[in-house]
């Protein structure tokens, strides 16, 4: 009898144990709907003051919530969840750069386009370019790891991908269109470039690197940002003849905001299934659906997709923010920190001074070229409006949490190879994330 207990008793453990995982789960998410609900509030009660947002209240209770967490686990984890590259790209990112595109005002942003893709594009680039070569030259002499060129290059990206958030809530639109758009605009273009590149770099071996595998490595960027933008833009020109020639608003306004909403992010998948950028098709797709979707849908569709759209972003940007706060105290992170507290710091204070430098490395001359080609005052970029610029892009954002997380492998490696190459991806994290803090 008692043996024929016994499979019985298993499996009836293994199912409360399945049952208690899954109602942690779900006070997990209870405990961080609650959280997302008091910055909302808490940031509501906080709009007058010019230095508290949503953003930073999120990231201030995340820290503390990391904190509490951190005491009542004994110091094991400071999370509520795990974070996973695929949950920010796949559902947290989409909602935030369509509603980026889909929400800008296109004139001002057309108007400076040539000047936003100089310092989005270009300007990414050269602060790439001085990153990696900043790292090359000082990290050999800190001896942290056998780093190849490809490494050295992939740092590059992921400490150019700029986040310029925080510094566009305390800009306005209509008081100073020309520094909101081209900060704004750069954001945007920037976050795609550094994804991009950051895959283009995955894409070769870099480590033989001569003149015809740079001049792949240049096609391979360009190929990816070209058909990247023409994917999103002739997906926002579908949806725009889809809805006009059907006349959905005739039925059902549910039906017109639906479509939109599952065109949109049908673009970003396309993309990705393609190994395209889906920030870049995402925010053009945006773009068009603004101008042509959105004038051939009824008026209440109009209200809808505007509200519905921004409230998703809205919702994303928060959950980032308040997950970043918990992950400031990553235990894991900081263990690895104090293990080299010296390297850890030397570290983090070069790639800081990298930062800085590759920033101001393009947005002076740059903003001195397109200045030569502006006629009117009013349209050229003063130096207080540069230095705005430059500070603006020093605040690295969830892409390069999120790229730092992505794992580089760019050919097979030995058994030893990957541990050290996961060595080295805990150390990129670890550094990540301190940095991030201290720009805040």
């Amino acid at each position: 009898m008692d043996t024929m207990d016994t499979p019985v008793t298993s499996v009836v453990s293994k199912l409360q144990m399945l049952n208690t995982s899954d109602h942690a789960s779900v006070v997990s998410m209870n405990l961080f709907v609650a959280l997302l609900c008091a910055c909302i509030v808490i940031g509501h009660l906080l709009e007058e003051n010019r230095w508290m947002n949503e953003s930073i209240t999120a990231l201030l209770i995340g820290v503390c919530t990391g904190v509490v967490i951190l005491l009542v686990s004994g110091g094991k984890s400071s999370h509520l969840l795990v974070f996973s590259e695929d949950l920010f790209f796949i559902y947290l990112l989409p909602p935030i750069i369509f509603n980026a595109g889909f929400q800008v005002k296109k004139k001002q942003f057309f108007r400076n386009f040539i000047t936003i893709m100089l310092f989005g594009a270009i300007g990414t680039l050269i602060s790439c370019c001085i990153i990696s070569a900043g790292a090359i030259k000082f990290f050999q002499k800190l001896d942290i790891g056998p780093l190849d060129i490809g490494d050295y290059i992939a740092i590059g990206a992921i400490f150019a991908a700029t986040d310029s958030v925080c510094t566009l809530q305390i800009l306005n639109q209509d008081e100073t269109p020309l520094l909101y758009s081209l900060v704004f605009g750069e954001g945007v273009v920037n976050d795609a470039t550094s994804v991009v590149l950051f895959n283009a770099i995955q894409s070769f071996d870099l480590t033989n690197i001569n003149p015809r595998i740079a001049w792949q490595f240049i096609c391979n960027f360009l190929y990816l940002f070209l058909t990247s933008t023409m994917l999103g833009v002739i997906t926002g020109l579908l949806s725009a003849y889809i809805i006009k020639k059907l006349y959905f608003g005739r039925h059902s306004t549910d039906r017109e905001f639906a479509l939109m909403m599952l065109m949109a992010y049908l673009s970003y998948m396309l993309a990705e299934l393609f190994y395209l950028s889906g920030i870049l098709t995402v925010f053009f797709c945006g773009i068009v659906m603004s101008h042509y979707t959105w004038h051939n849908v009824t008026e209440s569709s109009r209200v809808t997709t505007k509200h519905a759209f921004a409230t998703l972003s809205f919702v994303a940007e928060i959950f980032i923010f308040l997950y970043v706060g918990m992950d400031a105290l990553d235990i894991e992170k900081w263990r690895f920190v104090s293990d080299s507290p010296g390297t850890s710091v030397s570290v983090s204070s070069i790639l800081i001074a990298l930062v800085m430098v590759g920033r101001a490395a393009f947005v002076f001359p740059l903003s001195f070229l397109s200045n030569l080609s502006k006629k009117s005052p009013t349209e050229k970029i003063g130096f207080k409006q540069q230095i705005i610029i430059w500070w603006a892009g020093l605040m690295r954002g969830a892409v390069s949490i999120a790229l730092a997380y992505n794992k580089v492998d760019y050919r097979q490696i030995s058994s030893s190879g990957a541990n050290m190459r996961s060595h080295v991806k805990e150390s990129l994290q670890a550094w990540a994330i301190p940095i991030y803090e201290g720009m805040q």
